[in-house]
C-alpha cells in the first residue's frame, strides 16, 4: 500500500518506519525542513532502540522517504496517517490546531479518495472535526470526494516502540465503515502475520 504520515516526531516516525518495513510505499511528511533534511541524511533525530537501522533499511531499500512537500505526500497516499502533536492547551485539553492544520491541508490537495487516520493522540470526537475540515476545504474548492475518517491510537512505549508497534497485544481502529475495517486490516496485515509467527 501506498502510505504518507504527517509528522515526524516520535509516533510519526516510528509508525512509518515500522510500516515500511513490513512492505508498504512510505512517504513521511514534515514542516521542519531541518528534520526532514536529518532524515535524508540518514540522521534519525530521535533516540530509539533499532530505530536508525529500520529507517537506514528503508530508504535503501526505496520503500521509505521524506519530504517538507505536503501536496506530494496527499498525493502519494492511499492511506494519510496523521501523527502530529497534541500539546496540552491551558486548560489542559489536547491542543488540535496541528491535526486540524493537516486535515485541512488534506482537503486544499487531494484528488482521489483518501482513509485519513488520526494516529496522534486526540480526545474522542477528533475525527468528526477532521471530517468537517477536509470537507470545507473540498467545499472552498469546488470539489465532491470521498474520503473517510477513523481514529487509530497508538500504544508505544519509549524504548519499546518498536515492539510495541509490530508486536502490540491489540490494534484498535474507530470505525463503522466496512471499507475502512478492509483497508486498515490490509496495512496492518504484515504486522499481524509477523506477530503470530
Amino acid at each position: 500500500m501506498h502510505i504518507s504520515v504527517f509528522g515526524t516526531g516520535y509516533v510519526g516516525l516510528v509508525a512509518g518506519a515500522c510500516l515500511a518495513d513490513v512492505g508498504h510505499q512510505v512517504t513521511c511528511m514534515d514542516v521542519n525542513a531541518e528534520r526532514i533534511e536529518q532524515l535524508n541524511g540518514g540522521d534519525v533525530p530521535i533516540f530509539e532502540p533499532g530505530l536508525s537501522t529500520i529507517v537506514a533499511h528503508n530508504i535503501a531499500a526505496g520503500r521509505l522517504r521524506f519530504t517538507t512537500d505536503a501536496a506530494q505526500a496527499v498525493a502519494s497516499g492511499e492511506l494519510l496517517f496523521i501523527a502530529v502533536g497534541t500539546p496540552p492547551d491551558e486548560d489542559g485539553s489536547a491542543d488540535l490546531r496541528y491535526v486540524l492544520e493537516v486535515a485541512r491541508t488534506i482537503g486544499q490537495h487531494m484528488d482521489s479518495y483518501k482513509l485519513v487516520i488520526d494516529k496522534s493522540t486526540v480526545p474522542v470526537g477528533t475525527a468528526e472535526k477532521v471530517h468537517a475540515v477536509i470537507s470545507d476545504a473540498l467545499e472552498q474548492r469546488g470539489e465532491s470526494l470521498a474520503f473517510d475518517v477513523c481514529s487509530n491510537p497508538e500504544f508505544m512505549k519509549e524504548g519499546a516502540a518498536i515492539e510495541d508497534f509490530t508486536r502490540g497485544a491489540r490494534i484498535i481502529v474507530g470505525t463503522e465503515s466496512e471499507r475502512v475495517k478492509s483497508r486498515m486490516q490490509e496495512c496492518y496485515a504484515p504486522t499481524i502475520a509477523t506477530t503470530k509467527s
